[in-house]
């Protein structure tokens, strides 16, 4: 039996995209997951943190990324730039910033005492004289190409990318510039390893078609309602590489008695305002129809990374593949600076709000994983309000090549 479709207004707005079945293949094959390593992780913009965790010069974190084989230290320099290098000593490979975050004046790798200054250049080797035709000019720490970007600290591992920072966030990096991320401070971070292929995680969380099932006991009271029961979208965006999507809360959504005293004092994924004027509040980006009932949009920066805008707070997602079949979800809240008890309290129970929907996503992960490799079926089936997830297995079909 065929249903009468619907509307179908924002798939046939982008005919390159198909309707046809999704293949599962590409979550099961080692094949495929090489080439991504290879064509995506290993050539393109990683989002790896925020200038806020290198805010003194000397100040250093380091980042694993599995899916570069490579451990990657960020530093502030003394003339105050954030670079990035390979956290492998020049002579024989040994890891050389073995703390996770810190502040230092240099490097010293303790293998053999090769020391490093923060430029990345080798300031001191020990029986130097033993090396045959050596100049430590040519033995610095290797650079990672880095860049900046509203403060979100990208690197690229190719030597030589092919398009800068500015020129991959492309037009929707320009209009979502203004949004005052500078202002808001770290409050929260989640990590997670989830069994399942990278591309089953963001997956699951670039639709709304599932938040009045998955999120009903949560914050899915807030998104939808008998006008809206699914969650429709307000706007979808596609790009060459991102996406967006724009969400409106539930008109008349009816607060809980702890609920209405947190939004008083701050914003909550469960805050729903009717009548606000984001024409004027936010970036260009946001918010496309002006929607007296948006709440917020979800910005995918190709591959990995998330971020979720709302008027007052934001969170990120970072999904790090770790093998073809595991997974590390990162996820960050920030908040503006709290200036009193009320506005605290706020925050700790957004953060609460938060933790129970990424409880409620990460519990259907592994299972679909597991699912899709027991070869009951070959395809999935995609609807018009999941748009993004087909836009997403285009975009890295057509990198991959396979």
């Amino acid at each position: 039996m065929t249903t009468t479709p619907g509307s179908n207004k924002w798939t046939t707005q982008y005919p390159e995209l198909g309707t046809d079945p999704l293949s599962i293949e590409p979550f099961l094959s080692p094949q495929y997951f090489e080439r991504e390593r290879e064509s995506i992780f290993r050539r393109g913009w990683l989002n790896v943190g925020r200038e806020e965790e290198v805010p003194q010069r000397g100040d250093y974190f380091v980042r694993e990324l599995d899916v570069c084989s490579s451990s990657v230290v960020v530093v502030r320099g003394k003339d105050d730039v954030v670079r990035a290098f390979h956290n492998m000593c020049s002579h024989r490979g040994n890891k050389v910033v073995r703390k996770s975050v810190g502040r230092a004046g240099g490097f010293v790798c303790g293998f053999h005492g090769w020391t490093y200054d923060l430029s990345g250049e080798l300031v001191h080797v020990p029986d130097e004289a033993e090396f045959f035709e050596f100049e430590r000019c040519d033995h610095g720490l290797a650079a990672i190409v880095t860049d900046v970007w509203e403060g979100f600290i990208f690197i690229n591992m190719d030597p030589q990318p092919s398009q800068t920072l500015r020129d991959f966030l492309g037009e929707l990096g320009d209009g979502l510039a203004g949004y005052p991320f500078r202002k808001m401070d770290l409050v929260g971070t989640y990590r997670a390893e989830v069994k399942a292929n990278w591309k089953v995680t963001i997956d699951s969380f670039q639709e709304g078609y599932h938040v009045a099932f998955l999120h009903k006991r949560s914050a899915g009271r807030a998104y939808a309602d008998k006008k809206n029961p699914v969650t429709h979208a307000l706007a979808f965006n596609l790009f060459k590489l991102h996406r967006m999507m724009s969400i409106p809360g539930a008109a008349g959504y009816q607060p809980t008695p702890v609920e209405l005293i947190a939004h008083r004092f701050g914003a909550s994924i469960t805050k729903v305002e009717e009548g606000r004027d984001s024409i004027h509040s936010l970036p260009p980006a946001l918010n496309p129809t002006r929607s007296a009932n948006w709440v917020f949009d979800m910005i995918i920066f190709f591959p990995n990374f998330f971020v979720f805008l709302f008027d007052g707070t934001y969170f990120t997602y970072n999904f790090w593949p770790l093998a073809i079949d595991r997974t590390l979800w990162e996820t960050r809240t920030y908040f503006p600076q709290a200036q009193n008890a009320g506005q605290r309290f706020s925050q700790e129970y957004a953060k609460c709000a938060l933790r129970d929907t990424l409880r409620e996503d990460g519990n259907t992960l592994e299972a679909i994983h597991n699912n899709l490799a027991s070869g009951a079926k070959t395809h999935f089936v995609l609807q018009d309000q999941e748009i993004l997830i087909r836009h997403s297995h285009k975009v890295i079909a057509d990198i991959v090549g396979l």
